[in-house]
């Protein structure tokens, strides 16, 4: 796909461009209705094209929970972990900017699935939860209160130690709008063990100095966007003696994970990644 086109969709994704703008400018780019179209649908998420694990699955237990968040909020998640009983590390799976998707569900059950108990994050809950349709999502995501929203998943990490199947160490996972909330929750969280970042945007450098977990941060080598502060985040983090890794995977698109987005997944990176992400799990968590 012309690389103008996935650069206008991650425009309108993450940036204030309405729809009907979007619509405009596609069909400039594609030159017709019909290409509009095809090329909107392999950009938009298509959630049952996703190649992910089943909902139903005999090694694995899946629930619907709520716990307390801030400002009298009742917080909804997700909750997956293998259902052979034992203490385990703990992980918060942070959605994209649309909410907690089925494609983030599939992505909590990839990590139960490893051997940890997953909490899929709704951040939508102050709005009763995610809505299916994507675009109100984005529109929900904007309206967030940033020192709430933190809280509420500050909230969630507390939920998951409390756990009875819990070993106390706890990490993070979050994509796009959540790789930048995964960055925020080290900063935020001196318990955490581990924070993985995919394509988020970095936090000020200035408070970098508050990090103890170990970072992992992934980066897509043609996301100019996102990429444009990571070396000042980088530099920060090294001069303040924090541990992290940091990947660019060259030739791949934001979002390359995703694989309900057929346009933007590339399943060599989302496998590199996932397995250097699994690697840190293993390490930091048990």
């Amino acid at each position: 796909m012309d690389q103008r086109i996935i650069n206008l969709f991650d425009e309108y994704t993450h940036a204030p461009l309405s729809r009907k703008e979007f619509m405009e400018r596609l069909l400039k780019l594609t030159g017709g209705t019909a290409l509009a179209a095809a090329a909107l649908a392999a950009l938009e998420p298509g959630y049952a094209q996703a190649a992910g694990l089943p909902q139903k699955n005999d090694e694995l237990l899946m629930e619907d929970v709520t716990w307390p968040g801030a400002e009298g909020v009742t917080m909804k998640g997700y909750l997956v972990h293998p259902k052979a009983k034992k203490k385990r590390g703990a992980v918060v799976v942070i959605h994209e900017n649309r909410g907690l998707t089925p494609h983030i569900k599939d992505v909590t059950r990839r990590v139960a699935e490893a051997g940890y108990l997953a909490l899929g994050v709704d951040a939508l809950s102050v709005f009763g939860g995610t809505p299916a349709n994507e675009d109100e999502g984005r529109a929900l995501i904007g309206k967030l209160d940033p020192k709430q929203n933190l809280q509420n998943y500050l909230a969630g990490l507390a939920y998951l130690r409390r756990h009875p199947e819990s070993n106390g160490r706890t990490g993070c996972v979050g994509f796009c709008w959540g790789g930048a909330m995964a960055n925020k929750l080290a900063i935020a969280d001196p318990s955490l063990n581990a924070a993985v970042a995919y394509y988020g945007t970095q936090p000020p450098v200035s408070d970098v100095l508050s990090i103890k977990a170990r970072l992992l941060l992934h980066y897509a080598g043609l996301d100019e966007r996102v990429n444009a502060g990571k070396d000042a985040y980088a530099a920060a983090l090294t001069a303040a003696g924090i541990k992290f890794d940091q990947y660019v995977y060259e030739g791949v698109n934001h979002a390359f994970n995703n694989d309900s987005s057929p346009a933007r997944y590339n399943a060599e990176a989302a496998k590199l990644a996932w397995d250097r992400t699994l690697k840190l799990f293993k390490e930091q968590l048990g």
